[in-house]
């Protein structure tokens, strides 16, 4: 097998594509595809024009892929305009797939990307924005998650943990992200709910719950981000803050505590604040340690540095930073606030701008930069602050 053959036909297989008519995604995951299967069969049976088997093999999946998600499609419209008759449950086909997909031959991480890919229908751009890797290393993966499963025959499912974190990434991508998929993560988790007794499962639902109340307080008329600490809370969902908190409750009366569980008492803390200002930040300290102890996330350990500069002070904030990576995304956002707090606008200014070139998206980098020139601008009478970067 000529690896570099590959590599070379790659970008030319992928161009015939995109000018038939295929979008550049569908293509690109066609080819994919056709390389996978170039692996499997080209030592045994070379093609005599390999560019051209390549080509036919990419334009059939292709094909293929678009006939299958037409007829999802059509699936779901005859669902969406024929009411099943009568009080027989609906079956929902896509909870029992994000299962099969959780299986016990891939490893974890390959699992929710493959899931994501094959299921969730995102694109592997946007699971590698959520894995915060780069494109060309989320497609080598989901590739290789497609070769280990190709001849393995999916009778037994995943386990829960693993349909856990791929509905909480697909929530995260629909809830910050281009592709609304925060309510269909929520009425995935609802199902999985009433089918398992689990109390992570419950957890993660009051998790999406409370954050998705806060959904519309999040953006500006001009779609800029609203921080927590600014957002207008009687936009704030009540009911499904009401609801969250009170599915939370009963998972922690179990006492099984999981990360899904401590998260969620961190978002019903700050929903049951009235103000920013009367947000119980001890508390959540005290939920951040466990979330430490339960995960010994450097994402966590971060959220809990800017948790302590505002029980603590900004200055025992910049000491938790201290210890920290300063390589993790939106460390340097953080950083940029906790001085801000500290009193040194200079610092600050100069750390937001830096930040706002590191920022993931469109919307945090224009938040960002709006901090930095709010600082740089040296108005006459001094702002509030506004509130801690992490925190919508």
């Amino acid at each position: 097998m000529d690896e570099l053959l590959l590599r070379s036909l790659t970008p030319d297989v992928l161009g015939i594509l995109v000018r038939r008519g295929a979008d550049f995604a569908a293509a690109e995951d066609a080819v994919q595809d056709a390389l996978v299967e170039a692996v499997r069969v080209w030592p045994a049976d070379p093609p005599r024009d390999p560019k051209g088997w390549l080509v036919t093999v990419a334009w059939r999946r292709f094909l293929d892929a678009t006939r299958a998600d037409a007829a999802r499609r059509r699936r779901e419209e005859r669902v969406d305009e024929e009411p099943s008759p009568g009080p027989a449950p609906s079956v929902d086909d896509t909870l029992h797939l994000y299962f099969l997909c959780a299986h016990p031959s891939l490893t974890p991480s390959s699992a929710v990307a493959l899931t994501l890919r094959a299921v969730g229908g995102l694109t592997t751009r946007q699971i590698a924005r959520a894995y915060l890797v780069p494109e060309a290393t989320m497609a080598q993966r989901i590739s290789r998650a497609k070769r280990t499963v190709s001849d393995v025959r999916f009778d037994r499912p995943g386990d829960v943990a693993t349909v856990l974190r791929v509905l909480y990434l697909v929530f995260n991508e629909g809830y910050s992200g281009d592709v609304d998929l925060a309510a269909e993560a929520i009425r995935l988790t609802r199902h999985l709910a009433a089918a398992i007794d689990h109390p992570e499962v419950a957890g993660l639902l009051a998790l999406m719950l409370l954050h998705h109340a806060r959904r519309a307080a999040r953006t500006a008329p001009d779609g800029g981000l609203v921080p927590l600490a600014e957002q207008d809370r009687s936009r704030w969902d009540t009911s499904a803050i009401a609801e969250g908190v009170a599915i939370l409750q009963a998972a922690l009366a179990r006492d099984r505590l999981g990360e899904y569980q401590a998260q969620a008492a961190v978002a019903a803390l700050h929903a049951d604040a009235p103000t920013a200002a009367e947000t119980d930040w001890v508390q959540i300290v005290e939920w951040y340690d466990e979330l430490v102890e339960l995960t010994d996330s450097p994402v966590v350990r971060l959220n809990r540095a800017v948790a302590v500069g505002e029980a603590d002070g900004p200055r025992a904030g910049l000491a938790e930073l201290a210890e920290l990576d300063d390589s993790l995304p939106r460390h340097t956002a953080v950083a940029a606030y906790l001085h801000e707090r500290d009193g040194d606008p200079a610092t600050a200014a100069r750390l937001y701008a830096e930040a706002a070139r590191e920022a993931p998206n469109l919307a945090e980098r224009d938040h960002l930069t709006r901090q930095a020139a709010r600082l740089n601008s040296r108005f006459p009478t001094k702002r509030p602050s506004p509130g801690p970067p992490l925190a919508s």
